[in-house]
């Protein structure tokens, strides 16, 4: 990473919000740096209390069952992600003038002068597979590089380490952003815009300002969607270093400065000499996996942001050929007579969805879940041509029910009120009664997970589960 110049914390009271990887990592790397650090969460459990006392080994204190109260002669507060800024902690210490920071911010504060650049992702969806695309393609060019931030090992854990890296691969959440106010990438991407943690921003405008953070200070290049208009627009109001460009990706044909797709074919008109006139092939359609539009559109996010660091051509395409999805990403289940199963149980909420269900046709549609406060009308209005039928789970079945009622009431619903521990078997086969050969039986649930299930993963191993089973006995 080259030398380190660290900040003058040794000696400082710092408060760190939360026990999860992140705030765990945060608290020993303060620690480390001889700060007096105190963590705080609101839990009680076995866990937390065994994970509290790996901590106290340490020498940091750790204080569970209270998350509100400021500690006295806080210095610094560090907040994990997850927490919302109005909590009465952060209250707290805007009272007492005390600053808040997330753990990225305190990576970016730990890196030394000559440290790896970073090439930083966001978006609502297709952050974590666009960030293992572009750490492939980074990894074929031959360059020392790490996907972190958001996946993976925490930042901070990489920054301290003692691996050398040439450049990092970095995924940001929105949440990250908010608590991030120094960071300052090489390039960055914003993928898509749409509403999602409208209950920890706010609003849209404050959930896409925070996206908006990560073209702050880039030096090169401010990566958008054109697809998306509400992206290019944070590039033109974000401050950026001079001579930096933007530079668009679309599944069309790309105009000066954008990276594109001719004839299946993924091109470059940004980084190559007279661009007005000149494109460079990258790769093939086919060399992405899987080929789905909106994966497409990743890969040439990921490609953009490897060329903003002169990656060669030809680094691209092997880094796209060598990159595999991490599962539950349109990942392909099986084919049983003649019916394809589909598991995109990370589609959690309606903008992945829509991108899941514009890859295939027909389809019958197993959704449903924790809304989180969405909406279906529009993602029914969109799909609705291409739907078989659809079957419905989970606490907030009825919402997409009478979406599809109002749009598309010529598609069959199955209404499963069940949430033990056969519900998806059940889902399947009645998916599978609406299916006819040649159709996709597609798990895109445009919702969160945790009313029937411990997380996304959980989901798609019971849909996989299910499928398999009903492969035996087919």
């Amino acid at each position: 990473m080259g030398s380190r110049q660290v900040t003058p914390w040794q000696g400082s009271n710092i408060t760190v919000a939360g026990l999860g990887v992140s705030g765990a990592s945060a608290a020993r790397a303060l620690a480390g740096l001889g700060a007096s650090v105190t963590v705080v969460d609101g839990g009680d459990s076995e866990a937390h209390h065994a994970r509290a006392d790996g901590l106290r080994a340490a020498g940091i204190s750790v204080r569970l069952g209270d998350a509100d109260t400021l500690p006295e002669d806080t210095d610094l507060v560090v907040t994990s992600p997850g927490w919302k800024p109005g909590s009465p902690l952060f209250a707290a210490a805007a009272a007492a003038g005390v600053e808040v920071v997330g753990d990225v911010e305190i990576a970016w504060r730990l890196r030394g002068e000559n440290a790896a650049p970073w090439l930083a992702v966001t978006g609502t969806n297709g952050k974590t597979t666009t960030t293992q695309m572009l750490a492939s393609i980074l990894r074929a060019a031959g360059l020392r590089t790490a996907a972190v931030g958001n996946i993976g090992t925490p930042i901070i854990d990489v920054v301290l380490g003692e691996e050398t890296h040439d450049v990092l691969a970095v995924e940001l959440s929105s949440y990250q952003l908010h608590w991030a106010p120094s960071v300052r990438a090489h390039s960055a991407a914003v993928l898509n815009l749409a509403p999602d943690h409208l209950d920890w921003h706010g609003t849209m405008a404050e959930y896409a300002a925070d996206k908006g953070r990560i073209y702050e200070g880039n030096t090169v290049a401010c990566v958008y969607n054109a697809a998306d208009r509400a992206t290019e627009d944070l590039v033109v109001e974000a401050d950026v270093e001079e001579g930096c460009r933007a530079i668009g990706f679309t599944l069309g044909a790309p105009g000066p400065s954008m990276l594109g797709v001719v004839d299946g074919i993924l091109v470059d008109r940004a980084f190559v000499a007279d661009r007005h006139k000149n494109a460079q092939e990258l790769a093939e359609v086919t060399d992405v996996n899987p080929p789905a539009p909106h994966n497409i559109a990743n890969a040439l996010a990921a490609a953009a942001l490897a060329r903003a660091f002169g990656v060669t051509p030809r680094a691209v395409r092997d880094g796209l050929r060598d990159f595999r999805p991490d599962a539950h990403r349109v990942a392909h289940v099986a084919e049983v007579a003649g019916i394809t199963y589909i598991d995109d149980s990370k589609a959690t909420n309606t903008h992945a969805a829509e991108a899941s269900l514009a890859a295939f046709e027909p389809v019958v549609w197993i959704a449903g879940g924790l809304a989180k406060g969405a909406t279906f009308d529009e993602l029914v209005e969109k799909s609705a041509k291409r739907l078989r039928g659809a079957v419905l789970i989970g606490a907030d079945r009825a919402l997409i029910a009478e979406a599809l009622a109002r749009h598309a009431p010529q598609v069959p619903v199955v209404d499963l009120d069940r949430t033990d521990t056969g519900a998806m078997l059940a889902a399947v086969r009645a998916a599978t009664g609406l299916a006819e050969p040649g159709d996709t039986v597609l798990l895109a649930p445009a919702c969160a997970s945790m009313d029937m299930f411990a997380n996304y993963n959980k989901r798609g191993d019971a849909f996989a589960d299910a499928v398999r089973e009903l492969a035996d006995g087919s």
